[in-house]
């Protein structure tokens, strides 16, 4: 009867971390058989399908805790296009990625219902009516069952339209933003919506909390020299990249969590915070940049937080020749599942 009743209570609509481990705890009770990724072992990795990680591809989110979902999407770009094709690619580099987090002892698959859910079916010829496609998407096929949405991108314009979705359940959220740019100006070329207006469009709508609000890695050069002075007054925390040089971000990310608190927080990772050097495959790119083990550190620091959703933006295939930036973004939306509220974590040996 007890178990009963947290399965019952763990199936009412929530925002509560909290319920999240309660479903897991009460899945695992029952012996049920979680998704995980197959195996190199198992199936060579140049088979199979191409789902992220090689989980299982749905229709729907019925069951699941989690859900990858791709937004194919770049007619929001202001440089080199490609991006549309990045939650492919993401998808094809992900069948490196084994279950079992040994940096972290995450095992993220004995512990959530993760499965691909395959791509948002986006309109390519008109950005209003595709982002108004990505948040009916969301509000209707994703929000009202309790599943946090990991979105492939796709260029940064999709934010927006998630984030109205997110906290159309949750409120207004908090947004730890990694990016080599600011994303809140008003308008490119008139428009209100672009690749580099998604947060000034949140904050207009009242979709940010912005006192728990962070943007880390901002760099490379400005139109004038108050080019992050609007989002300063509104109570962002503004880290440069210059902060980020020949340091660690973990001392950092301690203070990130302070900041957000307990309340519902959003990660939005564009692939162009980390150096060109490392990420080569983006549309915009910017030198001067992370690197990969501080984008591990930035990440892992979000460990303990009420995560509700991220998505991991502007990888662009056709200027990676060598995968190694589709490769980084498999590796980060890995370790944002290992940091959702209710996975199980092992000793590290």
């Amino acid at each position: 009867m007890a178990l009963r009743n947290v399965l019952l209570v763990c199936l009412r609509p929530n925002t509560n971390a909290k319920l999240t481990r309660n479903l897991s705890t009460a899945r695992s009770s029952l012996n049920q058989k979680f998704n995980k990724p197959i195996a190199g072992n198992e199936l060579a990795r140049s088979g199979g399908i191409a789902s992220m990680f090689r989980l299982p591809v749905q229709q729907t989110v019925e069951g699941l805790d989690v859900c990858y979902v791709g937004i194919p999407l770049d007619i929001g770009v202001s440089n080199r296009t490609g991006t549309r094709l990045g939650p492919r690619q993401i998808r094809t580099e992900s069948v490196m990625i084994r279950s079992y987090n040994g940096g972290t002892g995450a095992a993220p698959f004995e512990s959530l219902q993760v499965a691909d859910i395959g791509d948002v079916h986006i309109n390519l010829y008109d950005l209003k009516k595709a982002c108004k496609d990505i948040s009916d998407f969301y509000k209707t096929k994703i929000m009202p069952f309790n599943c946090v949405p990991l979105t492939l991108g796709g260029d940064h314009t999709l934010s927006y339209p998630v984030l109205q979705a997110i906290a159309e359940k949750h409120g207004p959220v908090g947004l730890i933003h990694v990016d080599a740019h600011n994303d809140v100006a008003d308008t490119m070329m008139g428009e209100k919506i672009a690749h580099g207006t998604p947060f000034r469009r949140c904050v207009d709508e009242g979709l940010l909390d912005c006192k728990r609000v962070i943007q880390i890695g901002l760099r490379g050069s400005l139109y004038d020299s108050k080019g992050h002075q609007w989002q300063k007054d509104q109570g962002f925390r503004i880290v440069r990249g210059e902060e980020c040089w020949h340091k660690s971000m973990t001392p950092l990310m301690e203070e990130v969590r302070q900041q957000m608190g307990d309340g519902p927080v959003y990660i939005s990772f564009d692939i162009d915070a980390l150096d060109p050097g490392y990420a080569p495959g983006t549309g915009t790119p910017e030198i001067g940049g992370l690197t990969p083990i501080q984008s591990l550190e930035i990440v892992r620091g979000c460990k303990g937080l009420n995560i509700v959703g991220g998505d991991l933006v502007e990888v662009s295939p056709p200027f990676d020749t060598a995968g190694t930036t589709a490769l980084i973004g498999a590796n980060l939306l890995f370790e944002m599942l290992c940091v959702l509220p209710g996975v199980k974590y092992y000793p590290v040996l």
